[in-house]
């Protein structure tokens, strides 16, 4: 007669006080972060009359998309009187245009001239390299407002005012962090397949474009996309240097703008929201298909 064996049965891990408190902890910190955002959500899809009859409603009040339609340029005069919402031409398709053409033309320069730089400090050997990076990463100290009068009155006296060039210019040539963030990864990789593409005839340049930016493209890629995120929220420099017209307004201004111009005293908070929601889309889906690429390249590069 066999017996079949009696197989111990597997307890799952014991729910204990430290662990409960966990749970609670993570519960507070989701909900404070996603309430700002259902907040948002909730305004852009309220009729703007009502939110002052109940301004503590959790839902929408008097549920609609209107607001929306207003940021769009789609709602006739009428229909954005009847909402009290801005009656003033809002056309968020040129601020958008505006805030790719910055972030994006200003995100390939700045992170361009790094990875030069970087090579330059990892790479290359010439006196006096160790004390100029340490110089420059003294910037890293340096709190970005400082700067930005310095650079507004070289802007002015260049006659660069209401221009993409004024407003890309002075942050494209150096970003200390970018410098240090590349100069990390570059010291990591072999040297042995640099060293034989120079035997064979390759330049330093070639060499950098051929053989290291491509070992280096999730570091640099990780760059590009928090600089493009840095350039795209950026609003007081934009505000200095684009003083007047739309020119060159990107979207965060224009947001500002869009408040300022409701019809007495009574702010569109519903259609602010909306034009919020919709400046915040490039950025949501940037952070969905790149957020593990961003987290794995600071760890791996080193960058604690």
């Amino acid at each position: 007669m066999t017996t079949t064996p009696v197989h111990p049965r597997r307890r799952g891990p014991r729910l204990g006080f430290g662990r409960i408190v966990s749970w609670v902890y993570l519960g507070i910190v989701m909900i404070v972060t996603v309430f700002p955002f259902y907040w948002i959500l909730r305004t852009a899809l309220s009729n703007n009359k009502a939110l002052a009859a109940d301004p503590s409603s959790l839902l929408p009040v008097d549920f609609t998309v209107e607001a929306f339609r207003r940021v769009l340029g789609i709602a006739t005069l009428a229909e954005a009187q009847a909402q009290g919402g801005n009656v003033a031409g809002f056309d968020i398709g040129i601020y958008l245009r505006n805030s790719v053409i910055y972030a994006g033309i200003s995100t390939v320069l700045v992170v361009l001239f790094s990875t030069l730089a970087a090579y330059a400090f990892s790479r290359l050997e010439w006196r006096g390299r160790n004390v100029v990076f340490a110089i420059l990463m003294v910037a890293l100290m340096v709190p970005g407002i400082m700067t930005l009068l310095p650079n507004f009155v070289l802007i002015k006296q260049l006659g660069l005012v209401n221009t993409f060039t004024g407003m890309i210019l002075p942050g494209a040539l150096f970003s200390a962090f970018n410098i240090f963030f590349l100069r990390q990864f570059f010291l990591g990789i072999s040297r042995e397949v640099e060293e034989a593409a120079i035997i064979d005839g390759a330049g330093r340049l070639r060499v950098m474009f051929r053989i290291i930016m491509p070992m280096a493209q999730g570091p640099i890629i990780t760059l590009m996309i928090l600089g493009f995120i840095g350039a795209w929220n950026d609003y007081f420099w934009p505000l200095l240097v684009s003083t007047s017209g739309d020119e060159v307004r990107p979207l965060t201004l224009a947001l500002a703008v869009f408040r300022q111009s409701a019809p007495g005293t009574a702010t569109d908070w519903a259609g602010l929201m909306a034009a919020a929601l919709i400046a915040a889309i490039p950025m949501f889906l940037i952070f969905l298909v790149f957020g593990r690429r961003i987290v794995n390249s600071i760890g791996f590069s080193g960058v604690r």
